[in-house]
């Protein structure tokens, strides 16, 4: 009836009252001022090359299109061993199953109280299990990047399974994207007490041994012809990971805006301003159905890109950023000077770039946040990489 794995796709009433939503039992809801949410906190900025073994032909690095094949690459290639500091791993329980009979307390987010809540067999789904001599973790994956995720997607399968193994259980959560797996190990301090988890570890890995160095960066500025601004609003999307995800959502299927703002942990605000950036990237399409409702699709050169492998990914999305006068013109002072500019110094360079229905100063400073956010991805992609 109403999505709620983000706090931001929460329907609006709900967002309105600071309400949350919560199952207990098969049919069963509760809805009160619950803290449910945990936000995502990335420690390490490094990723461990971990590749595939070469004689595997049916797992393809520039083609992972679903969050079980994301989790079938973490295993064959040894990152999860790695992460899980386990050196025998055994594939185990997945899938949709009952959550069994326990209560927990959750912090209400506006008395700050504890709310006791009662769940009798519940269905949870656990994308996967993997067991080892000392532990079993329970892994939650997903391919969109998102600002928090609900707490219960971890909390119920951990309950479930606490009191059926003697063995330790960790609940990890795997989000892949763009040839990035970015895994987080959880702990809940007092297994009661659905607010008490802590992130106790944080890793990357690629599997893809490819580092990016300036001098690439360099060889795409200095051999990339600038284009004419087109007639689409200039971005206002600061995140240049979540135009990638973006782009990696529509590589499926076509989707309308409200199906975008429905998949993705957006609201329709910054469904628009997403899709507006990777429009004027020429990364994404949007047409007409039925003469009203906007579709968007991934264009050609999304297409293109996307089949890349991860550093001629890279690569290619600046190539498609730097083409910009107001990119170009900013990163090349981030290279005199070696440190990227200031919010002045932007807005200096946009107002002689000639950019469409860009007109009031506080437009240009709103707006100035993409350039700096988007060189400073850039800059982060020559620093990632460890073996």
């Amino acid at each position: 009836m109403a999505k709620f794995d983000h706090n931001i796709n929460l329907p609006q009433i709900f967002s309105k009252n600071n309400l949350a939503i919560l199952p207990i039992s098969r049919g069963d809801y509760v809805i009160s001022h619950f803290t449910a949410y945990q936000p995502f906190e990335e420690r390490n900025q490094s990723i461990t090359c971990v590749p595939l073994p070469s004689n595997l032909q049916s797992l393809n690095t520039s083609n992972i299109p679903s969050e079980a094949i994301a989790i079938n690459c973490a295993f064959a290639s040894g990152m999860l061993s790695d992460f899980l500091e386990e050196e025998k791993l055994y594939s185990t329980v997945s899938g949709r199953m009952g959550s069994g009979q326990f209560d927990f307390y959750i912090q209400n987010s506006h008395t700050k109280t504890l709310t006791r809540v009662s769940v009798n067999h519940s269905q949870i789904e656990i994308d996967a299990a993997f067991e080892g001599i000392h532990s079993l973790s329970l892994l939650e994956a997903k391919r969109d990047l998102s600002e928090d995720f609900l707490v219960r997607q971890l909390y119920y399968p951990y309950r479930a399974w606490i009191d059926r193994v003697t063995k330790k259980v960790r609940p990890v959560f795997l989000v892949y994207s763009n040839g990035i797996f970015h895994f987080y190990e959880y702990e809940f301090q007092n297994p009661n007490w659905y607010n008490s988890l802590v992130l106790v570890k944080q890793k990357n890995y690629s599997i893809e041994n490819t580092t990016i160095a300036l001098l690439d960066l360099q060889d795409i500025i200095m051999h990339t012809q600038t284009v004419t601004e087109p007639d689409i609003s200039f971005p206002q999307a600061n995140r240049f990971e979540r135009v990638i995800n973006l782009c990696e959502l529509l590589k499926t299927k076509d989707l309308s805006r409200e199906q975008v703002t429905e998949k993705y942990a957006f609201d329709i605000r910054q469904t628009n301003y997403y899709t507006d950036a990777a429009r004027y990237l020429g990364l994404v399409e949007k047409h007409y159905e039925d003469g009203r409702k906007p579709v968007y699709s991934l264009s050609t050169l999304g297409k293109r890109i996307l089949n890349l492998n991860y550093k001629q990914r890279q690569l290619a999305f600046c190539e498609s950023i730097l083409k910009h006068r107001p990119f170009k013109e900013a990163f090349l002072l981030y290279l005199k000077t070696g440190s990227v500019p200031d919010t002045a110094a932007i807005v200096a360079i946009m107002r002689e770039s000639n950019l469409y229905k860009v007109g009031s100063t506080s437009t240009y400073i709103r707006r100035s946040s993409t350039i700096s956010g988007w060189i400073h991805w850039m800059v982060r992609l020559q620093q990632k990489f460890s073996e």
